[in-house]
């Protein structure tokens, strides 16, 4: 329903930038998720999109209208937060009309639009309850309905489903991916922390870092392609594991001897230049198997997590650790393989992975080009 261009776009308080430069272009209905760290920013450029944050630079456009100096009411934007905040002595029905009883449209209007967000959301059967009969995630779909019923241009969602437990954010997580779905030219920001529902939600994903865009791109791209061992390690979890090396092979397919003592094959394409660089060398620990003959990495499993579908293994190692990287303290490889794998804890394994899945990073930055 609207098409959205950050330019330049930052954010400061006195001295201290807490966003710098953001150029971000939103196409008309589509879901972007941003990522990131703690204290990243991912709130408040959200906060900046609704205009309950100040833009101290650059401009915002909404459909190419200029939205810097625009009251919220009158952006055309709905907005559900983490907090229900929903009010406790109206039922579920005034609730979600609440707003459009504010902007006094007809009765009819205000109905019909009430009763299609309840069928979308299945609220129809709580309509004449009063909130504190309803469960958390039957609160949440009555704040997103109350945005749906406005009709805006954008929907903005700051980490809605952070209040709710383990079950109710999975089925939470899977009616909003359906009501976007019913909705395909609704345009909708999404901020979380959760990698799951930023993975299976977006469209694309805005990794946010070091007070501006780490890397923009769909699920998939981040997760095989990342640019920065920032963003290797941030999508996905367990955390990519950075292993140091040299290149010890150069070509088509390049050689990394790794300092603990493994060599990986890789097929990203080095040059002559390239012979001896010290690197890291990225491996997911999904991507890990157990190996018959030559392995990457030989060590003696010291933590074993038996998840049941997967088990996690810990092996001692010197991990790298990037700028803004999971951990701080990476001190062991993990390996996450299909099923149970009891009998391994203690044991001595070789673990490699296919060449087609490794990355190599030098400087911070990808080598694959």
């Amino acid at each position: 329903m609207a098409h959205l261009t950050l330019s330049g776009l930052t954010r400061s308080f006195g001295s201290e930038v807490i966003l710098n430069d953001i150029d971000l272009d939103i196409q008309t209905g589509e879901l972007i998720v941003f990522v990131g760290p703690s204290g990243c920013g991912k709130s408040t450029l959200l906060r900046m999109i609704a205009g309950l944050e100040k833009i101290t630079d650059g401009t915002l456009e909404i459909d190419g209208q200029v939205m810097n100096d625009i009251p919220p009411s009158q952006r055309g934007i709905a907005m559900v937060f983490q907090s229900y905040a929903l009010y406790p002595h109206m039922t579920v029905r005034d609730n979600m009309a609440f707003a459009l009883n504010i902007a006094k449209k007809p009765k009819a209007e205000i109905d019909a639009a009430v009763d299609r967000a309840a069928k979308a959301l299945q609220l129809e059967p709580y309509l004449d309850r009063l909130p504190n009969a309803l469960s958390g995630g039957q609160r949440q779909r009555v704040a997103i309905g109350r945005a749906i019923v406005r009709n805006p241009k954008v929907y903005l969602f700051d980490e809605p489903l952070s209040n709710l437990d383990a079950a109710l954010r999975v089925a939470t997580r899977i009616e909003i991916a359906q009501l976007k779905e019913a909705m395909p030219e609704s345009t909708m920001i999404y901020v979380t922390h959760d990698q799951i529902e930023a993975m299976t939600l977006a469209d694309r994903i805005v990794v946010l870092a070091n007070k501006g865009i780490a890397q923009v791109g769909s699920p998939l791209e981040l997760y095989e392609r990342p640019r920065t061992e920032f963003v290797a390690q941030f999508i996905g979890s367990p955390a990519m594991n950075l292993l140091p090396g040299k290149i010890t092979a150069t070509g088509p397919k390049t050689e990394v001897t790794l300092d603990a003592g493994g060599v990986a094959v890789t097929e990203i394409a080095t040059t002559d230049t390239d012979m001896g660089r010290a690197v890291n060398l990225g491996i997911r620990p999904e991507d890990f198997v157990i190996a018959d003959g030559d392995a990457i990495f030989e060590g003696e499993v010291e933590i074993l997590e038996a998840l049941g579908e997967v088990s996690l293994l810990y092996l001692p190692a010197n991990m790298s650790v990037g700028e803004g990287a999971v951990s701080a303290n990476q001190t062991h490889l993990i390996a996450k393989l299909p099923g149970i794998h009891d009998g391994l804890k203690g044991q001595s394994v070789c673990l490699t992975a296919d060449p087609a899945k490794l990355q190599i990073f030098a400087d911070g930055i990808t080598m694959r080009r």
